[in-house]
């Protein structure tokens, strides 16, 4: 009877906050319709036209061009390229080497065998097994050597950056001010798409290993800082001051409270060092990083699907391997035993004892009649799937047909509708989006991040990618809450879905593209379809979270009132789970904008396009003004679907 009474009394509150937060929408959409009814007849007047007018635009083909010419003339004799940038590649490319030839020393026996006790020691015996299968799948794709040398890369790039991301999230995490001047930093260039960065590095360093590397570096740094600033600015209060009063200096109580209390924060910052490490490392196989990813890129490139998927598999075994040791270490932190150091000779020592007989017995490589070529069966199948369902099909057509309709009845309206409007209703639907649902700080932040993209000149194919992007979302939430809500309601469900969501979360970017051309070939709609498959995880997640994180006891009051199941599922779980739902929904834009950009590099068009011009061209401008758009319209897309904490607050 308590929890009913609890329940219709806040239902009732609800109620009446849901009318005021409706009187407060009616005033902020009064109070633009004044604003609109005074600027559009003078902008109109000033610059009539329904695209962004070029008097408003800044050109910076011209200064950045010259910035490139200047860097291509001068890196062979300039003092800063000879003397600093010339000896950090020269440092890159003889720390990568190193790796690799310490990997092809120890043979595959010896590295198959040092990843299982690595995994044994970190995550237990189940990981263990699993990450020697996935070593040996490796080598029976024939894709040992390309391994090895993703594998280097990836040690060189992820110790760096786990070193730049520990000391910049030092920083942040004892200094408010560093904090402070670092998150828009780091906000950046998380937003920014991983191509993005690929340009100015090559500019510098030139087509090869460093390039990669450092691109690798800039971009797998920031979750590092982020989580090791959130782990040292969360610091247990209770057990600081108790160290203070103590007389503890404060390198005293960074050493022997700070950091040993944000040790899963540290860890949970490395996993996901890696996996945007590993992420970036195939991405940069289209400069010269070679590997697994160089393997996936040229395959693509001539739309050999069964070659593509031959690199993109152990592509996929490594990235689950690693998110699941360094999960599991996480989670095993403070639960070791005695014996650790014993422990760990034997399995060095078991190791190296592996390594040596096959040295002796001269079996380092792979053996050649060890290998499974599945490229040719994987293409037969493909032919079959493009002769008979790629189109043809009785009443259901085929998925080229389906990828043609869906880019002509759904992207090609949305883009011409919206190339269609006037430049100012853009940023006046924009500024009401984001006013709604947060403050006018956050429709400020919106407006000022739309205005940038016509300032910079691609008004026109950001409307493209606009449209693309918002295409995707709206597939990938119908798709994902439907998932999500059968998800929540049976635990059944939900256990046939986690590991799909496990590996579909832990697969790089680049291998969505390969199942992708094989169905449905390059345009447009292939690239969205890509960008629903990798956000569909993490909405369907963020969902049946949400609805499973509602309080019981409202859902027992709605029951004991007769409430049917959809009526507690539209009625109570829903309104209740609206921050995870909004949560959702942003996520979801977020993911779906890093895939639709590289979706350039099957036909997507638009800003993705121009970004992987630029790098193929070496078109400075071009490169960089489309990754500026692309951060701009990440930035506004993020304002309009997350409301801020007071805005939340106010509705709740």
């Amino acid at each position: 009877m308590a929890a009913v009474t609890a329940t219709v009394g806040h239902t009732g509150v609800s109620a009446l906050l849901r009318s005021a937060t409706r009187h407060r929408a009616l005033a902020k959409i009064l109070l633009l319709a004044v604003a609109a009814a005074v600027l559009v007849p003078v902008l109109d007047s000033r610059w009539a036209g329904g695209t962004w007018p070029h008097a408003l635009t800044v050109d910076l083909a011209g200064p950045l061009g010259r910035t490139s010419d200047w860097i291509i003339d001068n890196r062979d004799s300039h003092p800063l390229f000879l003397y600093f940038f010339g000896y950090v590649s020269n440092a890159v490319v003889l720390c990568v080497r190193a790796v690799y030839l310490v990997l092809l020393a120890a043979g595959w026996a010896g590295v198959t065998v040092a990843a299982g006790l690595v995994a044994w020691r970190a995550a237990g015996i189940r990981l263990a097994l699993g990450t020697t299968a996935a070593f040996l799948a490796c080598g029976l794709l024939g894709m040992w050597v390309p391994t090895l040398q993703t594998l280097a890369l990836m040690v060189v790039a992820v110790l760096a950056s786990v070193a730049l991301g520990a000391l910049l999230g030092l920083a942040a995490g004892l200094s408010d001010r560093t904090y402070r001047a670092l998150r828009p930093v780091l906000d950046t260039m998380q937003v920014l798409p991983a191509f993005a960065y690929l340009l100015p590095v090559v500019l510098v360093f030139g087509i090869g290993v460093p390039a990669a590397v450092l691109a690798t570096v800039v971009y797998a740094a920031p979750p590092m800082a982020r989580l090791t600033a959130l782990g040292l600015r969360d610091a247990d209060t209770g057990v600081m001051e108790a160290v203070t009063s103590l007389g503890a200096t404060a390198r005293q109580r960074l050493l022997t409270a700070r950091l040993p209390l944000a040790r899963k924060e540290l860890l949970l910052g490395l996993n996901q060092t890696i996996m945007m490490a590993l992420s970036m490392a195939v991405i940069a196989s289209v400069i010269g990083a070679g590997g697994l990813g160089d393997r996936v890129y040229q395959a693509l490139a001539s739309v050999d699907v069964g070659a593509a998927l031959a690199a993109g598999i152990p592509i996929v075994l490594l990235a689950v391997v690693l998110d699941r040791v360094t999960g599991a270490a996480g989670e095993r932190l403070g639960t070791r035993t005695g014996g650790t150091a014993l422990v760990r000779a034997y399995a060095l020592a078991a190791a190296v004892a592996v390594a040596l007989a096959g040295r002796l017995t001269g079996r380092l490589d792979w053996p050649g009649t060890w290998t499974v070529h599945i490229a040719e069966p994987v293409n037969r199948v493909v032919g079959w799937m493009t002769d008979h369902l790629y189109s043809g099909v009785p009443h259901l057509g085929g998925t080229a047909d389906w990828a043609g309709h869906f880019t002509t009845w759904v992207l090609d309206p949305l883009r011409d509708g919206f190339q269609s409007l006037p430049w100012w209703s853009v940023l006046l639907i924009v500024a009401a989006l984001a006013w709604l649902i947060g403050t006018w700080r956050t429709a400020l932040t919106a407006v000022l991040a739309m205005a940038a993209i016509g300032v910079l000149g691609v008004w026109k194919p950001s409307l493209d990618t606009l449209s693309q992007v918002l295409a995707a979302v709206a597939v990938t939430l119908v798709l994902g809450f439907a998932t999500g809500v059968a998800a929540a309601r049976s635990e059944r469900v939900e256990r046939l879905l986690r590991p799909v969501l496990d590996v579909f979360q832990t697969m790089p970017q680049f291998v969505y593209l390969i199942p992708v051309v094989a169905l449905f070939g390059v345009g447009r709609a292939p690239a969205v379809a890509a960008a629903v498959v990798y956000a569909l995880p993490a909405v369907v997640r963020i969902t049946t979270q949400g609805l499973r994180a509602v309080d019981p006891a409202a859902l027992e009051a709605a029951r004991s009132l007769g409430a049917t199941g959809a009526q507690q599922l539209r009625q109570v779980q829903l309104p209740l789970a609206r921050p995870a739902l909004l949560l959702a929904v942003n996520q979801g834009v977020v993911l779906v904008l890093a895939v639709v950009i590289i979706g350039g590099l099957v036909g997507g068009g638009a800003l993705g396009y121009d970004v992987v011009f630029g790098l193929a061209q070496g078109d400075l401008a071009t490169g960089l003004v489309a990754g500026a758009a692309i951060v701009c319209l990440g930035l506004m897309l993020d304002r309009v679907t997350q409301p801020t904490r007071r805005a939340t607050k106010k509705g709740a």
